[in-house]
């Protein structure tokens, strides 16, 4: 699934963040990133132990579970801590797919990670390039959006983040272990929640909506961990 969100975080919630990240102690993302990934990966990551950067985690967190379209698409089990990343002055990130699993930052707990977010935090006037690439069995889509909006796709999809060749592009990424492992199970229960919303202001609760809202919980029930 690749589901575009706009509007997570409001422009005075983004505006807020970038006054924090601009004055905020970067360093080279390298350090972060495993040995393959490493080689491929030419940005800057703000420190997850900078007290600063985890406040301004846990906003974002509660602003993407606080949305009803993130929730519905990832039913989320377990949310990592999000991360913030800046690319400027040819900075990219080369094709690369993330860990299976990573750890919860304070109780060092394993996260599988099945899916991948990004909350953009720049307009698209503000960089040049930058794009995030994602690849999946129908081709490669391109991915710039504005800032405050979220980008949700496998975990397991290749990805890439092209080179900025001007400007600086911040956001915010993090990765969340759902209730529903496979991401075919995952959209198909979205779509058939998003019916029901839809049916619903139509017919509202109808012996239709009714059944379909019944099929919804006992799929979620027998597909969830």
């Amino acid at each position: 699934m690749l589901l575009h969100i706009p509007q997570v975080l409001s422009k005075q919630q983004v505006a807020q963040l970038r006054q924090q990240l601009h004055a905020a102690p970067w360093q080279a993302g390298a350090n972060t990133a495993g040995a393959q990934a490493a080689k491929v990966k030419h940005n800057l990551q703000l420190p997850q132990n900078w007290p600063m950067a985890q406040h301004m985690a846990q906003q974002v967190k509660e602003a993407l579970l606080a949305n009803p379209l993130f929730v519905s698409a990832v039913l989320p089990k377990q949310l990592l801590l999000p991360l913030f990343n800046c690319y400027q002055q040819g900075g990219h990130f080369g094709n690369h797919v993330d860990g299976a699993i990573q750890y919860e930052t304070m109780s060092r707990l394993p996260v599988r990670t099945d899916v991948s977010t990004t909350v953009f935090l720049s307009e698209p006037d503000e960089y040049e390039g930058g794009e995030l690439i994602i690849e999946d069995t129908y081709g490669s889509h391109e991915v710039k959006l504005a800032a405050g909006d979220a980008i949700v796709y496998p975990a397991s999809s290749l990805h890439r983040v092209e080179a900025v060749a001007s400007g600086q592009r911040f956001a915010a990424f993090l990765w969340s272990q759902s209730m529903v492992k496979e991401n075919s199970q995952r959209q198909l229960l979205f779509d058939l929640d998003m019916t029901i919303i839809r049916l619903r202001q139509q017919l509202q609760d109808s012996a239709e909506v009714l059944a379909l809202t019944n099929h919804y919980h006992n799929l979620l029930r027998q597909w969830a961990e």
